[in-house]
């Protein structure tokens, strides 16, 4: 990896931050907060919450196997994913270099970010080389995006790809692990350490049964973590969230129930799946949904509509063509779907 200070943009490096009320207060629990112009009703939403999170850092901490200064909390992982290029690409200059098919936001925080968003396209298997990706880069790439397991494709990526990657790559590698609770492989995490120009993002959308509550991770090195602290809004996760947040991660095991419940699901629903007349392919996932190949993705989606029953049409995505994105539900939204399909002509 180059030295950090060669991958961040300049006036990003010497950016003074912001610093607010409750930035600037470290000491001993106080009792009387007249320091940021708040107001004094209304408690417990009357006051700024903390902006660094650290309660909810320390919860998350132990579950993601991590320090707690290893982790940011944004609104959503598309918080971080926006900061990636915020603070390491230059508009009009530097470019990134990403998987296809994949997340949609990669490409759009570029194109607002003004920053050139070269792709490289899966294999048939929905697999990429790390030579071809390193192939695509010169010297203006500073960002190489992968997710895993992979939307909309559902597999995680060749582990040793990764590797491969990782090791050539001496710009930033973010690794999207947003579905990686449902996969029979273990998170990058674990190597945090080893490889200080990765970025791992994570979520509590899936899993943790949290998608209103906007809450995003982007686990990596403390150094990259104080790089984001500087450029991000100073109240940027609110204090609903952050209390939310907190009571989930008190069920962690009611989490993971949940998960062995979609994954039994998941077995389920592709097995009847593939006996459908409509079905031609089901591609393997590790993920809480699948992708699949139909006869006419278009009118089998709109007939879905009609019945209530929406699930996602990729057909417009590379390598996607007449392909439906079915999300794992519960046992009745699953055979409700099921039902309707069987009915299909």
């Amino acid at each position: 990896m180059k030295a950090l200070q060669e991958l961040v943009r300049p006036n990003i490096w010497e950016l003074e931050p912001y610093s607010s009320a409750r930035d600037e207060y470290k000491g001993a629990k106080a009792s009387v907060f007249l320091d940021a112009n708040e107001s004094p009703f209304n408690s417990p939403v009357n006051r700024y919450p903390d902006p660094l999170q650290w309660e909810v850092k320390e919860m998350i901490a132990p579950v993601k196997g991590v320090k707690p200064e290893q982790i940011f909390l944004g609104n959503g992982s598309d918080e971080a994913i926006d900061l990636v290029y915020r603070c390491f690409c230059n508009p009009g200059k530097d470019n990134v270099v990403a998987i296809s098919p994949t997340y949609g936001m990669y490409k759009v925080c570029a194109d607002i970010n003004d920053i050139e968003y070269r792709k490289v396209l899966l294999d048939a298997d929905f697999q990429f080389k790390a030579e071809e990706m390193l192939a695509k880069a010169d010297a203006n790439t500073k960002v190489m995006f992968l997710c895993s397991p992979n939307n909309p494709t559902g597999n995680r990526l060749n582990k040793n790809e990764v590797v491969k990657l990782l090791n050539g790559f001496e710009g930033i590698v973010v690794l999207d692990e947003a579905y990686i609770d449902f996969s029979s492989e273990p998170s990058f995490s674990c190597v945090l350490e080893k490889f200080p120009n990765i970025i791992i993002l994570q979520t509590f959308s899936k899993a943790w049964g949290c998608a209103a509550i906007r809450l995003g991770m982007a686990l990596t090195s403390p150094d990259i973590i104080q790089i984001f602290n500087k450029v991000k809004y100073p109240y940027n996760v609110n204090i609903l969230t952050q209390n939310q947040a907190k009571e989930i991660l008190k069920l962690r095991f009611d989490v993971d129930r949940w998960v062995r419940m979609i994954l039994e699901e998941r077995t389920r629903l592709i097995a009847a799946f593939k006996q459908l007349p409509i079905c031609e392919t089901v591609y393997p996932t590790d993920a809480n949904f699948f992708l699949a190949k139909v006869s006419d993705a278009n009118s089998i989606y709109k007939y879905l509509v009609d019945k209530g029953i929406i699930v996602r049409n990729r057909s417009k995505i590379q390598l996607c063509n007449n392909c439906l994105r079915v999300t794992i539900g519960t046992k009745a939204e699953n055979t409700a779907l099921l039902a309707a399909l069987r009915q299909y002509k």
